[in-house]
């Protein structure tokens, strides 16, 4: 086929445009990677920031915008962040980074010395729901002395535990009734609740603890168990009468604790 004049135009036309965008895409490529390092500097500096609103804003953008390169540091602002809001945010942030990036780090948080860190990486395990995290919710943890860290512990097991290994993880939580105020209790109960029938066996058990407070507890999350919309204050205060039928005092640290 002849090409006519137009035609021939036309091509030299579209190769010179080819050619020009071809030279220019390492320029863009570049100039991509710069804004990218920029970004990545600007949400790095703002999670250091003194003031409450610039860190949140950094987080955000940290999950907006994923970037490997802040995984680490947010990470390390989970165990230090003093507010919730931001430690929330932190935490979002994370499960929009792959898993696979995210789970060593958190992982490792989980031998630290510090609480806070155990807590939060516990909490974003559990928003992360990667089974792989399960051998590491150990018996120490799920027993941990501080309370923040324990209920995250007790969620994050719920979530993660394969069902062959809930009835065994019920005995562990079990041994946990009777400890600290309301709030504390009544995140055990949850724990055990949703673990449903495979609790039964460890919290019929603790219904016969010598430990009127255990007892007391043990008595509420049975009841919660077989009807979850009874609450846990009337459960409690029915847990209670029953114990004191049997001859068994509740304590005053029981009492002051459901206040």
């Amino acid at each position: 086929m002849t090409m006519t004049r137009q035609d021939t135009e036309t091509q030299q036309d579209t190769e010179t445009r080819q050619d020009t965008a071809t030279h220019q895409d390492p320029e863009r490529q570049q100039n991509a990677r710069t804004e990218s390092d920029s970004a990545a500097m600007r949400t790095l500096s703002g999670l250091q920031d003194a003031r409450e609103s610039v860190r949140l804003r950094a987080a955000l953008a940290a999950g907006t915008s994923p970037d490997p390169r802040l995984v680490g540091t947010l990470v390390e602002r989970c165990a230090t962040e003093p507010e919730f809001f931001v430690r929330d945010m932190l935490t979002w942030a994370l499960t929009r980074h792959p898993v696979s990036l995210t789970l060593p780090a958190l992982l490792g948080e989980l031998r630290s010395a510090r609480a806070q860190a155990r807590s939060q990486a516990l909490h974003t395990l559990s928003k992360t729901g990667d089974r792989r995290a399960w051998p590491a919710i150990t018996e120490e943890l799920l027993c941990d002395p501080d309370d923040e860290a324990a209920r995250a512990a007790w969620r994050a097991a719920v979530v993660l535990a394969p069902e062959a290994d809930r009835p065994a993880l019920a005995t562990v939580l079990a041994t946990q009734l009777g400890r600290g105020g309301h709030d504390i209790r009544l995140s055990l109960s949850q724990a055990l609740v949703a673990l449903g029938d495979a609790a039964a066996s460890a919290l019929h058990a603790a219904t016969t603890a010598r430990d009127p407070n255990v007892q007391a507890h043990a008595l509420a999350t049975q009841r919660l168990l077989r009807d979850p919309d009874a609450g846990f204050e009337p459960a409690v205060e029915e847990a209670k009468r029953v114990v004191a039928l049997t001859g068994a005092p509740i304590t005053d640290h029981e009492n002051r604790a459901d206040r």
